[in-house]
This record gives structure tokens, sequence and C-alpha cells, in this order.
């Protein structure tokens, strides 16, 4: 028998993987997660809640029971701040919420987060409108999966101008008939 060679000393299991927050089972449960939904991603914040990215939703849980849950087709668009760990999230209503991770694990929230809202976008168009503004048709996916229709612009944008709505609406019978809807 051949001797083997001499294996250096163990010293023990090397991470392969850098291990991310996991989120506490108090906030897992005040969650209520819909049947079939489950936690991609979690992230403790600085101010002692819970961010957590699930299939269908985004959930802040604060540390005295409150739950914020938005489901993606809410989220208009999101961006990581790295050298703060800060998500800004912009929501289609127009309001602003920021999310300022603790610790490790902004980088893959974000990343999730960013997934899941471009996952909820079908198609969408931008529309020109007068004065060299615009705005953004979309068809989205709601929590359910059922197909809805959106118009999001800036803070000025009139539908009540006759230009503005005949833009808009032409804009949105495209989008929805690019999906074989109901215009």
């Amino acid at each position: 028998m051949v001797g083997l060679p001499s294996l250096p000393q163990y010293r023990g299991a090397v991470p392969l993987f850098t291990r991310r927050p996991s989120l506490p089972a108090a906030i897992r449960t005040r969650l209520d997660l819909p049947s079939g939904d489950r936690v991609l991603v979690a992230a403790e914040l600085t101010d002692g809640r819970w961010a957590a990215a699930a299939r269908r939703s985004l959930y802040v849980a604060g540390p005295d029971g409150d739950v914020l849950r938005r489901p993606w087709s809410d989220v208009d668009r999101a961006s990581l701040a790295p050298e703060t760990s800060t998500i800004t999230v912009n929501w289609v209503d127009g309001s602003r919420g920021e999310l300022a991770l603790a610790g490790p694990g902004a980088g893959p929230f974000a990343q999730t987060l960013r997934e899941r809202v471009q996952s909820s976008v079908v198609h969408s168009e931008i529309v020109a409108l007068p004065g060299g503004s615009e705005a953004r048709v979309a068809l989205r996916r709601d929590e359910d999966g059922r197909l809805v229709s959106q118009v999001i612009g800036s803070a000025g944008l009139d539908l009540a101008d006759p230009t503005v709505a005949a833009r808009v609406d032409a804009a949105e019978a495209r989008v929805r008939s690019a999906a074989g809807l109901a215009v």
C-alpha cells in the first residue's frame, strides 16, 4: 500500500458563502405572507426595522408591530447609494422612501429589489408631452398576477389638458393592445 501524502492540519470549516442576515421569526410571522409567497432576502435597517423582499411584495416591519406592505407594481424605481448602503424607493404615487441598511447585504437586497420590480413590468412606453416633459405608460403584473396599466409622470403632469390626455390615452391603448388586452 502506498502511503498517503501528509495533509495540512484541519483548521475548521471554511465558509463558501457570506451569510446574509436572517429575518427574525417574530418579524417573519408578522409579515403574514400570502399562501405561495416567500421571503427572498431580508436586511436589518439602521433604525431597528427590517426590510424583506418577497416574491410578491416589499415589506418593512418595525419593532413595534407596524408592517408596511407594498406590491412590486407600486414601485416605480429604486436606487442604491453604496457608500451609505441606503436604498431610495420611488413609488408610483410620487412619494419616496429610504431604506438605510445596517451591516452587509445592501448589494444582494438591492439586486433582488431590482429583479422583482423588473419582473412586474410587462411592457412600457415613454410618451413625449408638450413642453418637453414625459410620461411613462406601463403594463405591469400586480401581486395576484393580473395585468394593470399605469401612467407615471412628473409632478406637473396635467391629464386634464386635452393634448396630454390624448397622447397618454393613445400610448395606453398601444401598450394594452401589445399584450392582447382590451383597450
